[in-house]
């Protein structure tokens, strides 16, 4: 047995050794070219053998694209040496070369051909807006009829999508380990009825106006709810069914396959891939093939699950669910903006589109810049060892609280903390009279969030008279106050590495404010706005200076309960807008004892969600025994904090303690002397390495409607360096604004002496020049602004309007119409459309962009509304005014020597 085996053997080895030789003395017997050919191909071949063990990710590209180039030249080779056997071109070397060479550029033809085709499809999935906006929400998404309405999302068949396959996320992570255990613990993975803040205003929504309305939140929040029916069905009887848990999986971005528009609301399509229940199956075969098969060609799988719009319009593609609108069949009321990242980026200088901009970054920046950073990892699809943070880094501070996720809270925290805003204490002045709260007209507001750079500036001025004398900068004078006297503090806050405004998302839920304290060198506290009650744990001073939209109901309550649905008016809004600041005003009284120094320390102050409505979502109950009514469009109950806390979505069943970051912060002392010491003039320095502090504080009070204070602080920008545009130009801004055309001209000119294609200039110039009835002047400049600037709305709408005032109705149409391709709902386009159709005779379409003027054009006479609560909230009120001062909550009371007087310290409310 044993010696048969051996013979076995030997035969074998003898076999392979004749078919070596046969092949070695067929190889040798070949041309040269044909020699070549065959190494190739066998070269060719063995690095595909360790590409099928490999796989082709993108690490390995270089070694595929070498795999392809050998191997099919080595084809070339063999095919250009057969072809010269059957006579074509071999009568010579130098036509078996041209031969070869022949076949070769055939064959680079070809795989430029297959290239070809690769990029075409990168180019497809463009997102574009569509010529015309809905005239009502009926026409978006799948209409009152759709399963998914009032939420615009479609899927392709419109059919249903199994609730499956949005849990699924785990299957992602055999390839994307890294890119799995950050979206675990982010925003996205905590979207639906796994937070409890969604969760309470889903809930008290579906109680007051049902379920329907609140798919409008589904289609970004709920995927695996919406999309599969389950959403008809209220929230409180599924909450804890792992679809109601599961957030934004992989699949919900990952599987859209269109976004239809820059409008939001979900407006995309989605694709249900029947092959991904492949990937998630659990018969280990079927996923071992599933993997091998996507290793060693991921390209199918990355055209299905990375559209090219997901890299290349990134800000685009996040609009689809970081802006959304209001209307009838989610509100009962009418059309208004809700939350809006897109708009306010677009037209900024951080996009590199606004031509306006007060400060531009060295490069533009889209939404993953900030919000998605490069992160080490050696996952499938890195990019030389990184990819794309999904932790998705923002502000949200309150789900790793509650969910004992330390990793992720103070990545959260850095975020804030990372030198986006700065606070500067920047000038005193003598106080005035106090400003009396009057009754400022926000008339225009069709939003409840703040317009920016999107629209063209309406600054109304604020203030007359005489320039308010400051002493400045205050670290660099360091003036000396006087006991008795009272003053006012001006603090600067800037947005810096902000690409929309700040803060951002549904800003009339949060608590951001600037917090001002005033101590002496004896430990004493002698002012003190924004102050937190329940030693900083508690409710904000309702004095304080707020960054939020505040929203009342038909009744004037005020819209706390993240139930904007309900919104009928806005109070006020304040927002910061990227590249810009707010100059806040404190009226301060140093009294009589305090020490020989005032230390003054400035805190920007952010916490995710007010103190009560943290209460609300947790522990808030209506008082069903009030008597009062609830209706959609106002509920007049009082609510209790008195319900059981079990079952809530959180780690542990209780209220979380949300943390009170300090976003940015400022210092400065100041000396104090007597009551008679002489009063001291004022006094500014203007230095050229800091103009900017002189710059963001005139933009502050530019853009509260102080022009004068503006004016004299852009001037020093001149001073400190007259060979900068930027005081120039803004010192044109002032003048345009007030009217005063004269002096806005002799500025401007002398900011394009030194930069005469500077487009901020240049736009303003126009706006001088249209005054003088300059049209043709005026059009030039607004060329010259949108040669650079194709995509700044506004300079575009002024174009048109210019057109349109030269009976240049067709032109102008033409101009306006690309406004549209940046904003459908952009209401000025849509009047000056309007006239200008009427002024062609086109009746048809001047209605229709009147029904469109019509439908986002705001409700003015709703601000009626705002009255009672105002003379109810005093301090509201307060901080609806463009021009404002805050004073010093109560503080013990320190001693006066004035006469019959006793003064709380910082004054009192």
């Amino acid at each position: 047995m044993r010696v048969w085996c051996w013979r076995m053997r030997w035969e074998e080895l003898l076999r392979q050794f004749c078919s070596s030789l046969f092949l070695w003395r067929r190889f040798r017997s070949e041309s040269l070219a044909a020699r070549i050919g065959w190494l190739l191909i066998t070269a060719g071949a063995i690095l595909g053998l360790i590409l099928l063990r490999t796989g082709t990710s993108r690490a390995e590209w270089n070694w595929l694209y070498l795999h392809i180039l050998i191997s099919l030249a080595g084809v070339g080779l063999l095919v250009g040496e057969r072809l010269g056997k059957w006579g074509w071109l071999a009568s010579s070397a130098a036509h078996a070369a041209l031969r070869v060479g022949i076949c070769l550029a055939i064959l680079a033809g070809i795989g430029y051909g297959a290239r070809y085709v690769r990029q075409g499809w990168q180019t497809r999935g463009h997102i574009q807006n569509p010529e015309m906006p809905p005239d009502n929400m009926n026409g978006e998404g799948d209409g009152p009829e759709g399963s998914f309405f009032p939420s615009s999302a479609q899927v392709y068949g419109k059919q249903k999508i199994p609730s499956k396959f949005f849990m699924e996320s785990d299957s992602c992570k055999r390839c994307h380990e890294d890119i799995y255990n950050q979206w675990f613990s982010s925003a996205h993975h905590f979207s639906s009825f796994n937070n409890q803040w969604y969760r309470k205003s889903i809930e008290y929504m579906q109680d007051t106006v049902g379920t329907k309305p609140s798919k409008w939140c589904g289609g970004c929040h709920d995927p695996a709810v919406l999309y599969s029916g389950l959403m008809d069905t209220p929230i409180k009887q599924i909450v804890h069914r792992p679809e109601s848990q599961a957030g934004l999986g992989c699949m919900m971005c990952h599987s859209i396959a269109d976004v239809k528009s820059t409008m939001g609301q979900a407006d995309f399509y989605l694709e249900y891939p029947k092959l991904h229940e492949l990937a998630a199956a659990r018969n280990p075969v079927a996923r071992a093939f599933h993997d091998f098969v996507i290793k060693l060609n991921p390209e199918p799988h990355r055209r299905v699950f990375l559209k090219p719009f997901m890299r290349e319009q990134t800000a685009e593609f996040c609009s689809s669910c970081h802006k959304v609108h209001l209307d009838v069949p989610v509100n009962h009321y009418r059309w208004f903006r809700g939350f809006n990242e897109y708009d306010n980026w677009q037209a900024s200088g951080v996009s590199g589109q606004g031509a306006r901009s007060f400060y531009y970054p060295p490069k533009p920046q889209q939404c993953a810049d900030c919000h998605m950073p490069a992160e080490a990892s050696h996952d499938f699809g890195n990019v030389n060892g990184f990819v794309h943070s999904h932790r998705f880094p923002g502000a949200n501070t309150a789900l790793p609280t509650a969910n004992e996720d330390e990793k992720q809270l103070k990545l959260t925290e850095d975020f804030l903390k990372s030198g986006a805003l700065t606070v500067d204490i920047f000038a005193v002045s003598p106080a005035q009279e106090p400003l009396k709260a009057g009754a400022a007209s926000q008339s225009e507001l069709s939003t409840t969030f703040a317009v920016g750079e999107e629209a063209e500036s309406r600054i109304t001025p604020e203030t007359g008279g005489e320039v308010r004398p400051v002493t400045a900068p205050l670290n660099r004078v360091q003036p000396a106050l006087r006991r008795g006297d009272t003053v006012r503090v001006d603090v600067v806050v800037r947005t810096k590495k902000v690409g929309h405004f700040f803060p951002g998302g549904t800003v009339d839920a949060y608590d951001t404010w600037l917090e001002l304290k005033g101590t002496d060198d004896k430990g004493q506290t002698i002012f003190w706005s924004g102050r937190v009650e329940g030693d900083g744990r508690g409710p904000v001073e309702k004095g304080a200076h707020f960054y939020r939209s505040l929203q009342v109901d038909a009744h004037g309550n005020p819209i706390n309960k993240r139930n904007a649905w309900a919104t009928r008016a806005v109070v006020y809004v304040r927002l910061i807008p990227p590249g810009a600041a707010d100059t806040v005003h404190y009226r301060m009284f140093i009294p009589e004892n305090t020490g020989n120094k005032i230390t003054l320390h400035a805190r920007l102050c952010y916490r995710k969600f007010s103190w009560w409505g943290t209460q609300f979502s947790f522990v808030g109950e209506a008082d069903e025994h009030s008597g009062r009514e609830v209706t959609p469009d106002y509920d007049d109950r009082p609510f209790l904090l008195t319900k059981s806390i079990k079952g809530v979505s959180a780690k542990e069943e209780k209220i979380p303690d949300l943390p009170i970051v300090t976003v940015a912060q400022n210092e400065v002392t100041l000396p104090v002397v007597a009551r008679n010491a002489p009063v001291a003039s004022p006094k500014t320095i203007a230095l050229k390495e800091e103009w900017q502090r002189w710059n963001d504080y005139g933009i502050g009070l530019f853009l509260q409607g102080d022009l004068k204070g503006a004016a004299a602080a852009f001037q020093k920008v001149t001073e400190a360096d007259p060979n900068n545009p930027d005081g120039w130009v803004n010192m044109g801004r002032c003048a345009v604004q007030e009217g005063d055309m004269e002096r806005a001209r002799a500025v401007l000119e002398k900011a394009l002496a030194i930069s005469p294609q500077l487009a901020r200039a240049n736009y303003f110039y126009a706006r001088v020049l249209r005054a003088d009835g300059n049209y043709e002047g005026a059009a030039a400049r607004l060329r010259l602004v949108l040669n650079q600037y194709p995509r700044d709305r506004v300079a575009i709408n002024d174009l048109g309007r210019i057109l349109f005032l030269q009976r240049k109705y067709e032109a102008a149409v033409k101009v306006l119409e690309s406004v549209l391709v940046i904003d459908p709902e952009d209401l000025q386009a849509h009047y000056n459309l309007m006239l200008c159709y009427s002024g062609l005779g086109n009746v048809g379409q001047a209605r229709e962009h009147q029904a469109r003027y019509l439908r986002f054009k705001a409700d003015e006479s709703s601000q009626a509304i705002t009255g009672p609560y105002r003379q109810s909230h005093p301090e509201d009120n307060n901080e609806r005014q463009a021009v404002h001062e805050h004073v010093s909550v109560s503080l013990p009371v320190l001693t006066s020597k004035r006469p019959g007087t006793a003064a709380s310290a910082g004054g009192s409310k």
